[in-house]
């Protein structure tokens, strides 16, 4: 392993990066921090996270992860959207990952296979349950097309055992996660459902209908990630698709026919439960979302003995590297500017204008005075950094990295900021905010979703021995602190601008302490300089904006959240690229088994 490679000296960078979520329902950031992964990397200095331009990841919505459904949608659309986290969690399992890049060692896929064909028994059977309680012939039908469906997926099973020298006499047992997928899938079709009351002799069509509803709610998920990751794994085939050893497991979950089944299991499960009440209802998506969570414990159970590139412990000992996370904080953290939040408390503390006396004209405006002064603040801001980008874009477009030109061009962003800053001070929309009101504030600060819980993850787990940093150019570091103090997070370290208090009354001036671009990326060097640890490090930045591009770049792991159109035509006009998450992981693992793991190094 090397340090952190200086990127001026690297003349190939890329930034893998996300385009609409964040830590949210949607985020594979967990699966990569897990204390039994690893991330590591050949030669190119890279950034990372989560690529959603492709069609089966676009949503409505820019940062919240979970979309509500349009109306009109049946519940397993719904339940789909709402529970998709976990279909990214599989994606980025060590199994799919290696299955994805063709890498995957024959006796973890025989394995897989052999598990597979315990579940897939159970299917039929949990299929056959559901036809018996199915009240009408056309639904009874309609299930046995997809049981003889599951019997088709046993026999393309077959052809594998064939294919890859599995002994068909050697019957395997099934594991303790396999066990637990199966038994829910059967005891769910025998009407045993966890929470309700077991059911005596199903006797009313009513009954019986419910429990068929049960049973395909407890099945749907299954087939819906199947179809989802099949496409996902044959996107990213080339052109010499066919040496993939593992194409035929792809072509069939990708094939239009496995679809069909998808979306009849889908429908059947719509019509199944339109006359079914409120409560009822919440049963099944309680199967739905337990079903998928099992998915995920079968892909983990998975033996991995090859090295992998996820998760990060795999190949980052913590006893040998000591994780160091740096995030910025305002929208990659928030969902709303910080710099916002403080102009409107000062707003709604400020008198009104009939209570402003002539013995304190001078001193105090109005909320309307400060609202009015705000908007062309605001307003100005918003024009003048539009453009200073476009200025920046003025150079020739470069081919390959231009790590000089872009520290140049940022500091026409670091003096446009700290222009914005002296004007923010000089109109005095921050004088007379009660500390306290700050507080408060920040402790009802809406975080995007799952922000709180992913940090809380990492600091509490004391296997990876994490080190967490706040780089932002918020104005005041007391608001940071109680948004995440509130989450039970006052470990981490804030880097912020300050105010300046009169008896705990702000003076509307700012301690300038991070204004810029270059503010972060000293910040980032200085915290990695002076830290008092004798191990290595790995260290990670996560951020949004152009703001963070030179931080990402000097990082480890640099994860761009969002979907920042600046910061993506900053980066390509000076030689930066931006690739998926996902496939460029694929990608990786393919370089990572095929090369010299000695002389692999840290980028996502």
């Amino acid at each position: 392993m090397r340090p952190c490679l200086n990127p001026s000296n690297n003349a190939s960078l890329r930034i893998i990066s996300a385009s609409l979520f964040r830590f949210g329902r949607l985020d594979p950031l967990p699966s990569l921090f897990r204390s039994s992964s690893g991330i590591r990397f050949p030669r190119k200095h890279c950034s990372s996270s989560v690529d959603l331009n492709r069609t089966t990841f676009t949503t409505t919505t820019a940062k919240m992860g979970v979309v509500a459904a349009t109306d009109g949608e049946g519940i397993a659309r719904r339940f789909w959207i709402k529970f998709r986290r976990e279909s990214v969690f599989a994606m980025y399992t060590p199994f799919v990952i290696c299955l994805a890049s063709g890498k995957l060692e024959l006796e973890t896929f025989r394995h897989y296979i052999a598990q597979d064909v315990h579940f897939l028994r159970a299917f039929a059977q949990a299929y056959a349950l559901a036809e018996e309680c199915a009240d009408d012939d056309e639904d009874k039908s309609a299930i046995c097309k997809l049981r003889k469906s599951v019997m088709e997926e046993l026999k393309m099973h077959d052809s594998f055992v064939r294919e890859w020298g599995i002994d068909p006499t050697n019957e395997s047992t099934s594991t303790s996660a396999t066990l637990r997928y199966t038994d829910f899938l059967l005891a769910t079709a025998s009407g045993k459902v966890e929470g309700l009351k077991a059911p005596g002799k199903i006797a009313t069509p009513f009954e019986k209908t419910k429990v068929a509803a049960y049973t395909l709610g407890a099945m749907t998920p299954c087939m819906r990630l199947y179809a989802f990751l099949g496409k996902e794994l044959l996107a990213l085939l080339d052109t010499n698709g066919s040496s993939h050893p593992y194409k035929k497991w792809i072509d069939n979950y990708s094939s239009e026919a496995f679809e069909a089944s998808a979306l009849q299991t889908e429908e059947l499960l719509d019509k199944l439960s339109v006359s079914l009440t409120g409560e009822e209802l919440e049963v099944i998506e309680k199967l739905y979302h337990q079903a998928m969570k099992l998915e995920i414990e079968f892909f983990c159970a998975q033996p991995i003995t090859q090295r992998t590139i996820v998760p990060l412990s795999r190949i980052h000992d913590p006893a040998e590297y000591q994780l160091i996370i740096f995030s910025d904080f305002d929208l990659t953290c928030t969902v709303v500017d910080s710099s916002a939040i403080l102009a409107e408390i000062a707003i709604l503390s400020a008198p009104k204008a009939d209570q402003v006396g002539p013995e304190n004209m001078l001193a105090w405006k109005s909320s309307a005075d400060l609202r009015n002064t705000w908007g062309v603040l605001s307003r100005q801001y918003t024009e003048e950094y539009e453009q200073c980008i476009e200025s920046m874009m003025h150079s020739e477009k470069v081919e390959e990295f231009n790590y000089d030109g872009l520290c140049k061009a940022l500091e026409q962003l670091s003096d446009f900021e700290k222009r914005a800053n002296a004007r923010v001070i000089e109109s005095g929309v921050l004088k007379g905010l009660n500390v306290e009101d700050i507080k408060r504030a920040g402790e009802r600060l809406i975080l995007q979703d799952g922000c709180t819980g992913f940090f809380q993850k990492i600091v509490k787990n004391e296997q990876l021995k994490s080190d967490v940093h706040i780089l932002s150019y918020c104005w005041c570091g007391d608001l940071i602190r109680s948004t995440f103090s509130s989450g039970g997070l006052d470990v981490m370290s804030i880097h912020a601008n300050e105010f300046t208090y009169e008896e705990s009354i702000s003076t509307g001036e700012i301690v300038p302490k991070m204004e810029s671009p270059l503010d972060k990326l000293q910040a980032f060097k200085d915290i990695l300089k002076n830290r008092n640890d004798d191990r290595k490090h790995l260290s990670v930045y996560i951020g949004d904006s152009v703001g963070d591009l030179l931080c990402l770049l000097e990082a480890d792991v640099g994860i761009v959240v969002g979907s920042s159109s600046s910061l993506r035509k900053v980066g390509s006009q000076f030689g930066v690229s931006f690739i998926p998450l996902f496939s460029g992981l694929v990608k990786k693992q393919r370089e990572f088994i095929e090369g010299d793991s000695s002389s692999l190094s840290l980028s996502l």
